[in-house]
């Protein structure tokens, strides 16, 4: 701590203990690795230590979450209330509204989703049970074929969600609300969904599949005689048809009122809502209901992008890093052109590299990560962000890499056959003259006279492209073990479409871990 009450923090693994009365200049402290927590000193610089933890356990959005409830719930003791939220253990829980049509398959959506994410299933004969010291009013209301006023509808919807169960596991509102007075009276009360689902199908399906609608009395699950069959014969032979006298007319009447309805309803959500087609295979329809769920929407938090690059030779590892850090403004880090720069530079590195270099020895992993983990403690790096590529070439040097506290917030591998590697390397060449990169297939030199001078590397004959691509395979199930959360690219595309496809990925936030530590798999 220096005179003015601050705190100075080293971020280099490998510095010495501080002497106490040895005053260091600002540059000295850069070149050193240290970090000066001024407030007074432009730009604030922060240990990477302090981000990579914040992203890693999402304090931002933990923060944002909780105010967010506090504001809304309005607590009488705010302490003891954020408290209560922390003890939970998750803060951010599912809370989802599925809507659609009669027979749109509403009932067995949420019971799918309920079971994979530990939601509890709340139905409208749910809420009607409650009767929070109400007097049996909304039952005396439905008994009459009276409509539930809607701040006592409400009232009931609130209680329901502020049960304990609900509060900790998250809920599903399965065909709740019903209007857009429902809808906008939930949100006066503060019960706001992160998702809404809508189910759609044409009408001749849904009155098909309403007159064909058979219950398993002992479970509730909603099945049909032709199109959802249950694969157990006894629940088959128990199935009854709904207690309701179903005929067309009766289900072309609630559709008409559903669609009346429906306008208002949905417009009050606005950009939450998400559309399903329902007309296709129940399974189908719940793996992409749980697809959109386990999405998140957009974080405000700071994100600083720290991005490993993966992929065989000839897989364009480079061109993606340098189109990655010329739209992000992030650092592009090399680590064979790193360790060349450093060996140019002259300096007691560079004196350590020598002999290596120039025998065409491997430089030891140590040197290695000495030298990238210096590079990645910059303040360029620190502020802005990284894509490296090179580096890790085996889980060994993952392992090290992750030690160092230099932990990638994602990982792509860059997928394509050897057949595909050997020929866009093999028939690669360079214009001496110009510095233009020409091939065979893909781009041929402009005229005999530049075709007459193209200069091809040695490396890049295919016999010792395919020994690359051995060591390649030899290394990659096992970093592929290492990073579970990578994501696999097709690389034998344009390239513009494989940057398109890494940035999809790279500006939206990983999908939920659902309750039972499974994660969505989609690429």
């Amino acid at each position: 701590m220096n005179s003015r009450g601050n705190v100075t923090v080293s971020l280099s693994p490998s510095s010495s203990t501080q002497q106490p009365n040895k005053t260091k200049s600002p540059c000295d402290k850069q070149k050193a690795g240290f970090v000066d927590m001024d407030a007074t000193v432009k730009p604030l610089r922060i240990p990477p230590e302090m981000a990579i933890y914040a992203e890693k356990h999402e304090v931002f959005d933990l923060l944002q979450s909780l105010v967010r409830n506090l504001v809304v719930d309005k607590p009488a003791d705010p302490i003891q209330y954020l408290i209560g939220m922390l003890k939970r253990g998750s803060v951010e829980v599912p809370r989802v509204i599925l809507l659609g049509p009669p027979a749109s398959g509403k009932r067995t959506v949420t019971k799918a989703l309920c079971e994979r994410t530990q939601a509890i299933h709340v139905t409208i004969s749910h809420i009607l049970k409650e009767d929070p010291d109400l007097n049996g009013q909304p039952q005396q209301c439905q008994d009459r074929g009276e409509k539930i006023p809607s701040d006592l509808w409400t009232r009931m919807v609130r209680h329901r969600l502020s049960r304990i169960d609900c509060v900790r596991r998250g809920w599903v509102l399965e065909g709740i609300p019903r209007t857009r007075e429902e809808a906008l009276s939930l949100q006066e009360a503060g019960i706001a969904p992160d998702h809404v689902v809508v189910l759609e199908a044409p009408d001749d399906v849904l009155i098909e599949r309403s007159l064909g609608k058979r219950i398993d009395p002992e479970t509730g699950d909603v099945y049909h005689v032709a199109f959802m069959r249950p694969e157990s014969q006894e629940v088959l032979r128990r199935l009854e048809p709904p207690k309701e006298f179903v005929t067309e007319e009766l289900v072309t009447k609630q559709l008409q009122h559903y669609r009346r309805e429906a306008h208002g309803l949905l417009k009050t959500y606005g950009s939450y809502l998400h559309y399903v087609n329902a007309d296709q295979p129940h399974v189908d329809v719940c793996a992409q209901v749980l697809t959109y769920l386990l999405s998140r929407h957009r974080s405000t938090a700071p994100h600083t992008p720290r991005i490993l690059l993966f992929g065989p030779p000839g897989s364009g590892k480079s061109l993606q890093a340098r189109l990655l850090a010329q739209k992000y403004n992030i650092m592009d880090i090399c680590s064979g052109k790193l360790i060349k720069a450093v060996y140019a530079d002259e300096s007691s590195m560079g004196e350590l590299l020598k002999p290596y270099l120039e025998s065409g020895e491997k430089v030891p992993d140590s040197i290695v990560l000495q030298i990238l983990v210096a590079r990645l403690s910059r303040l360029d790096c620190t502020t802005r962000g990284w894509v490296v590529h090179g580096f890790p070439r085996d889980v060994e040097q993952a392992e090290k890499l992750r030690e160092s506290n230099h932990i990638p917030s994602r990982v792509f591998f860059l997928d394509m056959t050897d057949d595909v590697a050997v020929e866009r390397l093999s028939l690669r060449a360079v214009d001496p003259v110009t510095g233009e990169r020409y091939h065979s297939l893909y781009r041929p030199a402009p005229s005999s006279e530049v075709k007459a001078r193209l200069v091809f590397d040695p490396r890049d004959s295919g016999g010792r492209v395919r020994a690359r691509l051995r060591q390649y395979w030899e290394q990659v199930a096992m970093l592929q073990g290492f990073y579970p959360n990578a994501i696999h690219i097709n690389a034998d595309q344009d390239p513009h479409t494989i940057f398109e496809s890494i940035e999809s990925r790279l500006v939206g936030r990983l999908p939920k871990t659902l309750m039972n530590g499974q994660q969505s798999q989609s690429t």
